[in-house]
């Protein structure tokens, strides 16, 4: 798979190429089987094992606790290579991925629970899925308080890479849902008496990554899993930690997804005697789009930074550009098959399975809409004061 589009060099990161090359081997052992995973809606577990060989889901973990110490940057430039082959397999890799940063974090202050977590991560193999999709700022699920902990009640959506996974980052309500109560952040290994995964993920693309509901009945969490605390209802805390992390690297798998529709569109259009003219300005239009959108998604990574707590204002960065990237993933899909025309709409077009996979990122919170709610909310705040 070539093309003509690169990321920009910068001085001083020639570690780049190495995670993209991991993440281009990982691609290739996944590619062949993305089409009977997209029909079928099973989980990319070749994928995952050429992962686990290579070491690519440690590559967050820093280097003194036996990881690849990858930036956040060379994560997003990896998860945007991976994505050009198997967007499926990207999309579930940065679930773990964007958690690695977060505990990375943590580890930063020196919590114990997060150093652990990443030893583990780089020397157990263990895979952290998440339920914020599902939970977001008011999650239904409720905390019971018992003797040395809680008791967690309810059922978690998009639970992604839930088959593969080791633990789910998740959360619940402590007493009833409404506003004034508070929400508690948790680690719950998937081995834990009451944890179910219930198979319901049949939707429209990214269909490999397995993302099934897990039902949580009076499972006991013991009180030093608990991670952080915030108001129910309010984007703050460890979930705003979350979602900062989560941006750019979910950006770049959208953004990878569309630039391996624009290298098949570029293979079938050049493989014709004479391309259409509209054809070749379509797929300037798919280049110019892509490139834009890359510069965007890495000048956000380093106008934040690679270590960032909770922080309004990086929230606001980072979700900008992941809003970007995402409609832009949907639009150059949308000019690969108008640009390929009649063949890209056959069920066995990878430009098919692209231009539905691009669909899943509009949906990914902060949504479009709301991170333009977000952006004029604060602006109208500054203006007054």
């Amino acid at each position: 798979m070539t093309s003509t589009l690169t990321p920009p060099s910068r001085t001083g990161l020639a570690d780049d190429d190495r995670f993209v090359a991991m993440a281009t081997e990982v691609g290739r052992r996944a590619a062949p089987f993305d089409s009977a995973h997209d029909l079928d809606a099973t989980f990319v577990t070749e994928a995952y094992a050429a992962m686990a060989e290579t070491g690519y889901l440690a590559m967050a973990v820093p280097a003194e606790l036996g990881g690849g110490g990858a930036s956040l940057r060379q994560v997003v430039l990896a998860e945007h290579e991976l994505a050009r082959w198997s967007g499926a397999s990207a999309l579930a890799a940065a679930m773990h991925l964007y958690l690695c940063f977060v505990q990375r974090f943590r580890h930063s202050k020196g919590l114990a629970d997060a150093t652990a977590t990443l030893r583990r991560v780089a020397g157990e193999g263990l895979v952290m899925a998440t339920s914020g999709g599902s939970d977001w700022v008011s999650p239904t699920t409720t905390a019971v308080a018992v003797d040395g902990g809680f008791r967690f009640t309810g059922r978690k959506s998009f639970c992604t890479q839930a088959p593969a996974a080791t633990v789910i980052t998740t959360s619940a309500v402590l007493g009833e849902p409404g506003p004034g109560a508070e929400v508690l952040h948790a680690g719950v290994p998937f081995s834990s008496p009451g944890v179910t995964i219930v198979e319901t993920w049949d939707p429209l693309g990214m269909r490999g990554t397995a993302s099934h509901d897990v039902v949580l009945e009076d499972v006991f969490v013991p009180a030093e899993r608990v991670t952080g605390r915030r108001p129910y209802g309010v984007l703050a805390g460890p979930l705003l930690l979350a979602a900062q992390y989560f941006a750019p690297v979910v950006g770049g798998v959208y953004l990878g997804v569309a630039r391996g529709a624009y290298d098949e569109a570029v293979r079938m259009t050049a493989g014709r005697g004479e391309p259409a003219p509209a054809a070749v300005r379509q797929l300037g239009e798919m280049q110019a789009r892509l490139r834009v959108a890359l510069w965007a998604l890495l000048a956000a990574v380093e106008e934040t930074g690679d270590t960032f707590g909770p922080d309004d204002d990086v929230l606001a960065t980072l979700m900008t550009a992941k809003r970007h990237a995402v409609l832009e993933a949907v639009a150059v899909t949308d000019l690969a098959l108008q640009a390929v025309g009649g063949p890209a709409f056959s069920r066995r077009s990878p430009l098919e399975r692209a231009y539905r996979d691009a669909r899943g990122g509009p949906f990914h919170p902060l949504t479009p809409e709301a991170t333009l709610a977000l952006l004029g909310e604060r602006a109208v705040a500054a203006a007054r004061g």
